[in-house]
């Protein structure tokens, strides 16, 4: 009856290969039939019931105990113990689950439900004081298990980090002066900042909380052991342990980690050339010099195009600037974004 479908398609116009793919057959397979002729399916038999299936009778046992007064909030996992406690085995525990899961009985059995986290909220920055995300990496310390802590705060339109400091505790107390103090010197007006943030005790302690809402900066957090929720801290991050003249060994003391991490900082603001931004350096794109920086490389580029076009197979480099940036962007329908 296949092949008889799929000729009948093909005498109407269908390409083969398309029609074998409607009905989900592989155009070899239809090959083959149709040189074997009429006859039995050689494919091995699917669906033989194993052995030791169980039988109507013991799967409503199974469902009769897990839907008792006495096991109903409880889990197969614990189920199954305790029957044996008692000195009766129904089935295993994957039977049991498997029994419960065919008739919609695996609702979560206990009176507490388990905690969902949902992906946080996208924030988008389209110019400089708008979103800020922060973080606190460790460094090694000359004595093995104690660290110090480098708290920075980093600008995710720009990539400027706009305030840092190392010390030796973890604490709200520290962060919620770091923030303060740079949102006076970025002049951030009240309302206008978004401030996104793990969900370690010095992000969400009371008083850091107090300072943001005193100061009108909304706290966004990531989900728990979800490092992708916070990345341009991680980047940043990873960019300064693995800088040439990253101390391979632990820093000597507080004051030299504090120094190497000031040289990164005036390296990474005014000299280092961030690929996420078009390779501008983030001050310029803090300021707004980004523009005129890449005007002038496209410059550059058109009249090198314009002196040698036949090496030029495609347009000149994209060297207009970067526009919003996302953190933690929602998904969106292809169709729109069409």
């Amino acid at each position: 009856m296949i092949v008889d479908l799929v000729e009948e398609a093909v005498a109407t116009g269908a390409r083969r290969d398309r029609a074998c793919e409607a009905v989900g057959l592989c155009a070899r397979t239809l090959g083959r039939w149709r040189a074997q002729g009429v006859g039995k399916d050689g494919r091995s038999e699917g669906g033989v019931s194993p052995a030791h299936k169980l039988t109507e009778a013991e799967e409503a046992r199974i469902v009769a105990y897990a839907t008792s007064p006495e096991y109903r909030d409880l889990s197969p996992r614990q189920i199954v113990p305790l029957l044996a406690d008692k000195g009766a085995y129904i089935a295993s525990e994957s039977s049991f689950y498997r029994v419960l899961h065919a008739r919609d009985l695996m609702k979560h059995r206990e009176p507490s439900r388990p905690r969902t986290h949902r992906r946080p909220r996208e924030h988008v920055a389209t110019s400089p004081r708008q979103v800020w995300s922060w973080d606190i990496t460790y460094l090694r310390s000359p004595i093995r298990g104690v660290f110090y802590y480098l708290y920075l705060v980093i600008d995710i339109f720009s990539r400027k980090v706009v305030a840092y400091g190392v010390h030796d505790a973890e604490s709200a107390e520290i962060a919620s002066d770091l923030v303060a103090r740079a949102c006076e010197r970025e002049s951030v007006a009240p309302d206008a900042l978004v401030l996104h943030a793990d969900n370690g005790g010095p992000m969400k302690g009371s008083t850091m909380l107090a300072t943001l809402q005193r100061l009108g900066v909304v706290a966004s957090f990531s989900r728990p052991s979800v490092s992708d929720d916070n990345p341009f801290a991680e980047a940043i991050f990873r960019t300064l342990k693995y800088r040439p003249g990253y101390p391979k060994k632990p820093f000597l003391d507080l004051a030299a980690a504090t120094a190497w991490v000031d040289g990164f900082v005036l390296w990474y603001n005014t000299n280092h050339l961030h690929s996420g931004i078009r390779f501008v350096r983030p001050e310029d794109r803090h300021q707004g010099r980004d523009i005129t920086v890449l005007a002038a490389r496209h410059v550059v580029y058109t009249k090198a195009r314009a002196r040698t076009p036949r090496r030029w197979t495609r347009s000149t480099r994209n060297w207009t600037p970067v526009g919003a940036v996302r953190l933690n962007p929602e998904k969106r329908d292809v169709c729109m974004l069409q």
